[in-house]
């Protein structure tokens, strides 16, 4: 089983992405699908076809979004973290071969269409827990072992 730890600003989005989707987004597409159906044969009728697909997609997300807040546990930043990379850090690392890399370390369920977000669940994360600032972490790729420095660490996103 994956892990259900979420920053506490994941939970809130997730909590506003569900009320957003209930309240606005799927009773405006229910309307336009009921004046689609409305308008006679649904098999030749592309509005109707296409707002009946975003309405199963939308509560396939309500659904899930139900389903998992519940069991989600949020994490507040804590001071004793400080200097360290734990849940929630945003990390800077170095690598002799690429540029900088930033990232926040966060729920599986958080990563959701965030480019600078990396889950605790993946190797680099892993690696990175508990380290300070000048650590090396090791990180085993298909294509070795890739090896990294630690620049910076912070629990507020990094400038």
């Amino acid at each position: 089983m994956s892990s259900r730890f979420i920053t506490t600003e994941g939970y809130a989005l997730l909590q506003q992405e569900l009320t957003h989707l209930w309240r606005t987004l799927r009773p405006e597409v229910t309307r336009t699908v009921a004046w689609a159906a409305s308008l006679g044969d649904r098999s030749e009728n592309a509005d109707y076809q296409y707002n009946k697909k975003k309405l199963r997609d939308i509560d396939r997300r309500i659904l899930y979004l139900r389903k998992i807040l519940p069991q989600l546990e949020p994490v507040s930043y804590h001071s004793e973290q400080e200097g360290r990379v734990f849940f929630g850090a945003w990390v800077q690392l170095s690598h002799s071969c690429n540029p900088l890399l930033q990232c926040r370390i966060v729920g599986v369920d958080e990563i959701y269409q965030q480019k600078d977000y990396i889950s605790i669940a993946s190797p680099l994360a892993k690696a990175c827990l508990g380290k300070a600032v000048d650590d090396e972490v090791r990180v085993d790729t298909p294509k070795g072992q890739q090896i990294w420095f630690i620049e910076a660490i912070s629990y507020q996103p990094l400038a």
